[in-house]
């Protein structure tokens, strides 16, 4: 199961998995074409509850992310471009993470610039 839920975090659960979902999708643990659990598997799964889930299939079937076929199930849309989208998407919250804790403790631009090309060398 490649989605994990933090029920104590301040981001709200179904940011948490929606989040989740995306990334198992950039990093192809879920490929196009690839069937997700069921609304209630995932809820019960994760426990959490099921209108959660739904609320995360909808969203990112509305961000076509995601594609529903009624008596199927939802499925990873084929869509190839989406799948860099998503990257670049998870790659900048990343980033934007890193980059707010890293100035608010007093690093400059250069200084995490140069830990992060270290970083990578590694």
């Amino acid at each position: 199961m490649p989605f994990s839920i933090d029920i104590n975090s301040r981001i709200p659960i179904y940011v948490q998995l929606k989040q989740a979902i995306k990334l198992a999708i950039a990093t192809d643990k879920y490929l196009p074409g690839s069937q997700l659990p069921t609304v209630r598997q995932l809820a019960v799964q994760l426990k959490i509850n099921p209108n959660t889930v739904s609320r995360v299939y909808l969203e990112l079937e509305s961000e076509e992310v995601l594609t529903t076929r009624q008596g199927k199930g939802t499925f990873v849309r084929d869509h190839p471009e989406l799948n860099v989208t998503i990257k670049e998407n998870n790659l900048n919250l990343i980033l934007d993470d890193v980059i707010i804790k890293a100035t608010s403790l007093g690093y400059s631009s250069k200084e995490i610039l140069r830990a992060i090309e270290k970083r990578l060398k590694e």
